[in-house]
């Protein structure tokens, strides 16, 4: 007689503005990986965020291992051996990663603080996720986006648990990465642990997942075997019909200099970096975790300070004084982070004040903000970018992760901005949105402005890209043009500067 499921889940209903989440049924077994799978908004965080209780549901039956499962806050969900790994960083900034790792049982001897045994514990944590290098006394807040997403699944998987919940814990993450990750995952199958895994990544789910489950609109569509799925079948399911073909990018003809590097240093991340960009140009920058991608960016957009180096904007190669992002922006330079809830967004703001941030100038007459025109632009962009709402009144803290991230474009949309710069454009964004989202690169490309992409999918630079820039330990290690790249010569140039380090080591 088979088992009973590890957790069931009937009827389940939650509304915000308008419904997220319709009579949902689920099912998971013990030691089953279950996918789930729905484009933006469809859903699924709604669903996760119920089970480990940060959010409680309008109405519906949820049980766990056949008692009633019902937390009202995260230690409760905790308790209960519920376990979540947010798409959202979840990290307290201010604390170091051992202390976030074992925030609510820090050992302690004799009423205080065992920092010795917490250091040792959280070395171990991490080196299950390839961080073993990692010093855990180091700040949240100084950690990078791909690096603090792999400290928030080490304190998951450092936790005993019966379900553990994945909410697309693989978007900042190099395949080195991903790899230990599902090792780990395999290991918690062996013991009888049950984990949904919520991806947008296709592949993925095959590779990892025993069952897929869709939701479209908040509701259950289908649930397939995962081996018998194709990502075609599962987006017509997602989405309702199938995606347009994209047609085949007609050959470019890249223009005048826009965007010149040089000799960029910022920390140990950023070293004598030179780069140029042309007008219609899209340059993607490859590199592992912690290689210097966004800290390029970032010195660039001058949220962080270059010890060197100079940047030059504009065909006619003035070099631009860029101290702060605000500099940045007033000679043209646009940057959508990668951090996008604390970097990107005033999440209890609306999409119109989002929207419309960097153009408050554009929209005041005498002093006075012009509402109408205000509406009318923030309406115009949330149609370009296929953004679900409410309404542009809406909070941005409602919206799902993908449709938040199109709110940080449409906004440097409204600048009209020569450069833009692109930190993981696509995280936790679903198949539909990642194709509208591509469009729109092109299109700003054909428009004429220069565009530079940091992404960890190999396969989206190599689909989308000019060229490819590969950064290594700081340094730039590598460029690749096509037709004569491959995933497999940026990966090996990838790893170079990280070996020859090892090398130089005693």
């Amino acid at each position: 007689m088979p088992d009973a499921p590890l957790l069931k889940v009937a009827c389940l209903r939650k509304s915000y503005s308008v419904p997220v989440l319709i009579d949902f049924d689920f099912e998971l077994l013990h030691g089953e990986v279950h996918a789930l799978v729905g484009g933006n908004g469809a859903g699924k965080s709604t669903f996760a965020r119920v089970l480990c209780g940060l959010t409680q549901p309008d109405t519906g039956r949820i049980e766990l291992e056949g008692a009633i499962h019902a937390p009202a806050t995260v230690r409760e969900a905790e308790s209960a051996g519920v376990i979540m790994v947010l798409q959202e960083l979840n990290l307290i900034r201010t604390l170091s990663v051992a202390e976030n790792l074992f925030l609510h049982r820090l050992p302690h001897r004799g009423g205080f603080v065992d920092f010795k045994t917490l250091r040792e514990e959280a070395r171990k944590a991490l080196a299950r996720v390839g961080l073993e290098r990692l010093d855990p006394t180091t700040l949240a807040e100084d950690l990078g986006v791909g690096h603090q997403q792999l400290v928030e699944i080490a304190r998951g998987l450092a936790q005993d648990c019966r379900l553990l919940i994945l909410d697309e814990p693989t978007a900042a993450l190099t395949d080195p990465e991903i790899n230990l990750l599902f090792d780990n995952i395999r290991r918690l199958q062996a013991q009888r642990v049950g984990i949904i895994y919520i991806s947008h990544r296709m592949d993925e789910i095959r590779r990892i997942a025993d069952r897929v489950t869709v939701l479209r609109d908040g509701r259950h569509v289908a649930t397939h075997p995962a081996a018998g799925t194709t990502p075609a079948g599962l987006i017509r399911e997602m989405v309702g019909h199938d995606l347009p073909a994209r047609g085949v990018s007609a050959e470019k003809t890249s223009g005048d200099v826009l965007l010149r590097v040089s000799q960029l240093c910022a920390g140990d991340r950023v070293q004598n970096i030179s780069f140029e960009v042309r007008s219609g140009e899209i340059v993607g920058l490859a590199g592992l975790v912690g290689a210097g991608r966004t800290e390029t960016l970032r010195a660039i957009f001058g949220a962080d300070t270059k010890t060197s180096g100079e940047v030059f904007v504009g065909k006619d190669a003035k070099r631009a004084e860029i101290s702060c992002p605000s500099d940045a922006v007033r000679v043209g330079i646009g940057m959508i982070p990668e951090d996008r809830q604390h970097q990107g967004l005033l999440l209890p703001q609306s999409i119109l004040v989002n929207t419309t941030l960097s153009t408050i100038p554009e929209h005041a007459r005498h002093g006075w903000i012009n509402s109408a025109a205000e509406t009318a632009t923030a309406e115009q962009l949330s149609r370009r970018m296929e953004v679900r709402s409410a309404g542009v009144e809406q909070p941005v803290r409602e919206l799902s992760g993908g449709n938040q991230q199109k709110v940080v474009i449409s906004r440097w949309l409204a600048r009209d901005c020569r450069v833009l710069l692109f930190d993981e454009p696509t995280r936790g964004i679903d198949a539909g949105a990642k194709d509208s989202i591509y469009r729109l690169l092109h299109d700003l490309a054909a428009e004429g402005k220069a565009l530079v992409v940091v992404s960890s999918e190999l396969q989206e630079l190599l689909a989308i890209c000019d060229r490819i820039l590969v950064l290594s330990a700081g340094r730039l290690v590598a460029e690749f043009h096509p037709p004569d790249w491959s995933q497999e010569q940026i990966t090996k140039a990838a790893f170079s500067g990280h070996l020859e380090a090892a090398n130089r080591s005693p």
